[in-house]
């Protein structure tokens, strides 16, 4: 299993980007995908995930300016960055679900770091002031 996370860059304040994660190995269908990101000297935090069954999650802080979606036919999810903050700064990673198809809804699965065996490298997002 492999995740190869790209599209990071230096954008301003208000400004959009699109991340990608391409999974090879895992189905994205059969096996959610999260986004997490990590700014410096701070712990690693959960940003959006999409379920198996398409189901999607957010953290509060990203509510209505992030959109998570997923191509199947070619295993990539997609984190569609709108309006972007300074605090948005930080190492994107993306990471994929141990378990296949889980059952589970619950917003703390989905975040929950231990949730995700297989992580991408990371890309870098830098939004300037």
């Amino acid at each position: 299993v492999q995740l190869q996370a790209s599209g990071g860059g230096l954008v301003q304040a208000g400004g959009s980007l699109r991340l990608s994660c391409a999974a090879s190995g895992r189905a994205v269908k059969d096996y959610a995908v999260g986004w997490f990101r990590q700014a410096p000297g701070k712990e690693r935090e959960f940003v959006s995930a999409i379920s198996a069954s398409g189901k999607t999650y957010y953290v509060d802080s990203v509510k209505g300016r992030f959109t998570i979606s997923r191509d199947n036919a070619n295993d990539e999810v997609y984190l569609q960055m709108d309006s972007l903050k300074p605090e948005d700064t930080a190492v994107y990673y993306c990471a994929q679900d141990a378990t296949f198809r889980t059952s589970r809804r619950d917003t703390n699965y989905y975040s929950a770091r231990v949730t995700y065996d297989f992580w991408g490298q990371g890309t870098l997002v830098t939004v300037s002031s």
